[in-house]
């Protein structure tokens, strides 16, 4: 079965998998919530390995940490692709605005609302289940793949240009 297929079929899993991703308040900007910073960086990085992603760690940073990863390709020949992410979500505030609690996903119109459902938790959870569905199927991924997802993206990266420099060795690629 093509990973296309694979993952089509995997779709209500798939939501299940982001909404509980989504449930975790991630928010970098407030101190209160650094527990939930290290909890959404273990759960993705759980996911990752479950994905099929062999190499993947936590490091920390002075500040939250970052989820390192790498995914390979069957081909030696093939390309490496650099997936950059963030798990951190800013702060919900005002909170009387939304419709429904911003930690609690629903589904309108066929779309999932929750804090950090399109920046950017929903859109790094599809590159890993992405390469989860090539892993599933025994068709291989197309390329080379290195995750990096940061939990500061929201604070303005303090930490990722110092983490950057220390593994640079480790993020080589053409993409």
């Amino acid at each position: 079965m093509p990973a296309l297929d694979h993952a089509r079929l995997d779709r209500d899993a798939a939501l299940e998998r982001l909404s509980a991703f989504l449930r975790i308040p991630s928010v970098s900007a407030v101190p209160e919530h650094a527990p939930d910073i290290r909890a959404a960086a273990e759960w993705l990085a759980t996911r990752m390995r479950a994905s099929g992603s062999g190499d993947v760690r936590i490091d920390d940073t002075p500040g939250h940490p970052v989820v390192f990863g790498r995914a390979q390709s069957r081909r030696e020949d093939a390309p490496t692709v650099l997936v950059y992410g963030h798990y951190d979500v800013q702060p919900p505030d005002p909170v009387e605005l939304w419709d429904h609690p911003p930690f609690e996903p629903t589904m309108r119109g066929g779309a999932v609302y929750a804090r950090g459902a399109s920046d950017d938790k929903g859109q790094l959870l599809c590159h890993v289940d992405a390469a989860a569905a090539y892993a599933a199927t025994g068709e291989g991924l197309p390329a080379h793949v290195v995750y990096v997802f940061e939990g500061e993206e929201e604070v303005g990266s303090p930490s990722l240009d110092a983490w950057l420099e220390a593994h640079a060795n480790e993020l080589a690629a053409d993409v």
